[in-house]
């Protein structure tokens, strides 16, 4: 019988009880194997990771600053094809909560490699196949601000934008900081979004044409937005996008 592979996501606010886990999961020697997907430190950004980053389990800290393990527990369960939740605290209080929560199991620190063992024997991870179907395109994005979630609509998204080690998603309203890499955006949701420099997709939705404009006497395309007065700039790299917009 082959052996169950899981997709974990790590989340404690203290990054030695993070790699503490992460020892504990690598000397289970594959049984069940255990692939960490995402790490996070607090119950905003966890629910961020497990709506970006298909998984078979959670192990959540429950006592963190902002949102508790518990209320995070609550919103990754109300995600389609939920990842499971096995509770990793240092206090036995909540476990009652846990349990109304269906959480798999509830580990008390220090985690031993028996319990830890036992508790992800009980998960049946999901196919790679579905894990593909699930992960490809969303419709939101979840976006973690000072305490707060809010839940964007891809389709209000005028463009992408990296900008130093960040990405922003930008409506007609504000800008939102993602979470994601604009390489992994891209794959993601490439049949909406056209890329047009390396540091930009603009939403297909949303362009109307693109624009010849004279710069330091260089002539150079910028993409049109509907009724958006920033124009966006073409990389020479991506003028081939203008030439294909043109043919259709």
């Amino acid at each position: 019988m082959a052996k169950k592979t899981l997709r974990a996501i790590i989340v404690d606010d203290e990054p030695l009880a993070r790699a503490r886990l992460r020892s504990l999961l690598d000397d289970l020697g594959g049984d069940p194997e255990v692939i960490v997907v995402a790490e996070a430190s607090t119950g905003e950004a966890a629910l961020a990771k497990a709506v970006g980053s298909p998984a078979d389990v959670v192990l959540l800290d429950i006592s963190m600053p902002g949102m508790s393990g518990l209320e995070a527990a609550r919103h990754i369960s109300a995600i389609p094809h939920a990842p499971a939740i096995i509770f990793v605290t240092a206090y036995d209080a909540h476990a009652l909560h846990a349990f109304e929560l269906r959480a798999v199991d509830y580990l008390v620190k220090p985690v031993r490699l028996a319990r830890l063992k036992e508790a992800l024997l009980r998960i049946q991870p999901l196919s790679m196949e579905i894990a593909a179907e699930l992960a490809p395109k969303r419709s939101h994005f979840t976006v973690v601000e000072m305490g707060r979630v809010w839940q964007v609509p891809v389709d209000q998204v005028l463009f992408l934008r990296a900008e130093l080690r960040y990405v922003t998603a930008r409506t007609r309203d504000r800008e939102y900081l993602l979470d994601d890499s604009l390489v992994k955006l891209e794959e993601e949701l490439g049949e909406d979004f056209l890329r047009v420099h390396r540091n930009c997709l603009v939403a297909r939705r949303h362009l109307i044409g693109f624009e010849r404009v004279q710069s330091e006497g260089e002539p150079h395309w910028q993409a049109v937005l509907a009724e958006w007065p920033e124009r966006l700039p073409v990389s020479r790299r991506q003028a081939h996008v203008v030439r294909e917009f043109k043919g259709r």
